[in-house]
């Protein structure tokens, strides 16, 4: 037993020697950073540029033509004659110059034209929430680092107290105030409560460097501390939370945009059954040299297509988006569905969490109190032992469920937020 507390001796006071040097970022640096390294949120911008271009391009039909512009040179052997000229020639270039202008798609613009705003609203949606996602994923991190920084401390504040225990009932049982065996207690709840220290400390350096991560740092981070005030009351109610989810949260908005897109998409490839009416303007060069000028010429070409029978590819296509329709549209009708148990959870989740720290903040001040009269009453020989440990374990239980409980708080709202979609406290984001 002796060995086991020298050694467990040596290994606090090397970590409490060790410099702590990790750098400290504040919640709204995290937040920052975090959120433009991660890979989700990397991908809804790319989303929004694609439907940015998607959208253009469905305006860009009705008004300008495709054109193409191509080239030709050839070096024939043996050498070929100049149509133009009847003389034969070393090389031939050809020049080309091709707009094509689609008058009549079935419908086709029309349905890209819906199907892109439908896309690109759910792109903003999408990006919107990614950015939630990752800042809920970074304040868990951030308040992991905290909340394993004052456990250290509670722990620290255990081992203290069970020093001072450990002189008392040694100094009373050497005066025959007590028996032994409070001394052999008191050394037991020494030793598992450095070693509870020691775990403590290792989850600390985990979460500091799971944050590290979060943050696109090498090393570990250390959070800065945020105050302790009581977590405030909603500023809203669950109906008006329910209302706004429906009509601004990111995730039910990005399921209507998705049966938009889908919808769109279905009424294009009807338009594959209507004839289709392209006007072509196409110019012509030929010549030996480079920009060729010997022969030139233009056409205007008015094609009128109607596809009859292309052994049923046309009937696939429509019975896959016919199945992407109602299966988006499934999709939004139960994520509508889901909007008051999702948010009424979230909601309750914050109401109970808050709740949960008001009791522990009591629960810890009766431990404390009751803690000080157990020591007051066993230096003066009133009480046991075992009656002290259990008020010392109390303590210890309340001051760590009072640490839990108020970062859990903080981590339901971060939940709730990630549904609405936008910061019910924005000054938390600055502390």
């Amino acid at each position: 037993m002796l060995v086991l507390l020298a050694a467990l001796q040596l290994q606090l006071q090397v970590t409490a020697s060790r410099p702590d040097s990790a750098p400290t970022v504040t919640l709204s640096e995290a937040l920052r950073r975090a959120t433009g390294l991660d890979p989700n949120y990397v991908g809804a911008v790319g989303q929004v540029d694609n439907a940015v271009w998607a959208r253009r391009s469905a305006f860009a039909v009705f008004i300008l033509p495709a054109i193409t512009l191509n080239t030709d040179a050839a070096r024939p052997n043996p050498q070929s004659i100049n149509f133009v000229t009847f003389q034969p020639v070393r090389t031939q270039v050809t020049a080309q110059l091709t707009a094509r202008y689609d008058l009549f798609m079935g419908g086709q613009k029309f349905a890209e034209l819906s199907r892109s705003a439908a896309a690109l609203d759910g792109a903003h949606a999408g990006e919107l929430q990614a950015r939630f996602a990752s800042a809920l994923l970074t304040e868990s991190d951030y308040y992991a680092v905290l909340a394993d920084r004052e456990l250290t401390r509670v722990a620290r504040e255990r081992v203290r107290r069970a020093q001072e225990q450990l002189s008392v009932a040694r100094a009373r049982v050497s005066t025959g105030a007590a028996v032994q065996t409070d001394s052999l207690q008191l050394r037991l709840e020494l030793t598992q409560a450095r070693v509870g220290l020691l775990q403590r400390e290792s989850a600390l350096r985990v979460s500091r460097l799971e944050l590290g991560r979060r943050v696109g740092a090498a090393g570990p981070v250390d959070a800065a501390p945020l105050d302790t005030a009581p977590a405030p009351e909603l500023p809203l109610s669950l109906t008006d939370a329910i209302a706004e989810a429906g009509s601004r949260g990111p995730q039910y908005r990005v399921a209507r945009a998705s049966e938009r897109a889908a919808g769109a998409a279905f009424r294009s490839t009807l338009g594959q059954y209507l004839p289709h009416a392209t006007l072509t303007f196409n110019a012509l060069a030929f010549d030996t040299l480079f920009f060729p000028t010997g022969f030139k010429r233009t056409t205007f070409t008015l094609s009128v297509s109607f596809p009859l029978w292309d052994n049923g590819q046309r009937e696939i296509q429509l019975t896959r988006a016919r199945v992407a329709r109602d299966v988006a549209r499934a999709t939004r009708q139960d994520t509508d569905r889901g909007i008051q148990r999702d948010v009424t959870a979230a909601y309750d989740g914050y109401v109970t969490a808050r709740a949960s720290a008001e009791l522990a903040a009591e629960a810890d001040r009766v431990a404390r109190e009751n803690f000080r009269v157990q020591q007051s009453r066993y230096a003066a020989g009133a009480t046991t032992i075992l009656d002290l440990l259990v008020a010392q374990t109390a303590l210890d239980d309340a001051e760590a469920a009072l640490v839990q409980a108020r970062y859990a708080t903080r981590l339901a709202l971060a939940g709730l937020e990630n549904i609405l979609g936008r910061r019910l406290f924005p000054e938390r984001d600055q502390q």
